[in-house]
């Protein structure tokens, strides 16, 4: 898995930048968090798509980016947490144990 650090605004215009030609996946990871901590395992032992960008962001270090996201895209914040986003949209978002490489594979390429 080759994570892509989500530490600003300005990253996140990025993300929707690209998200014109690529699906973007943001994963909202809290390291305080158990659940959060093996759904990332979860996902790096996955095969990840290699035509999805996957966007990291670290919930304690940023707290206000993943408020500004949740704002941004209308989603409830929530941790851990993955968001879809397609053509500068959230086309889906979903949390905890429902998280899977499958799931977001799915979402973002139909």
């Amino acid at each position: 898995m080759n994570w892509i650090a989500l530490e600003s605004e300005k990253d996140l215009e990025e993300i929707k930048a690209k998200s014109v030609t690529i699906p973007q996946v943001i994963f909202k990871h809290s390291s305080r968090c158990s659940i959060s901590s093996m759904v990332k395992s979860r996902l790096e032992r996955a095969s990840a798509p290699a035509n999805i960008d996957f966007n990291f962001l670290d919930l304690i270090a940023h707290r206000a980016l993943s408020n500004t996201i949740a704002e941004a895209f209308l989603v409830h914040h929530e941790s851990p947490q993955i968001l879809i986003i397609k053509n500068g949209q959230c086309i889906f978002d979903e949390s905890h144990n429902g998280i899977s490489m499958d799931e977001i594979a799915e979402q973002a390429l139909h």
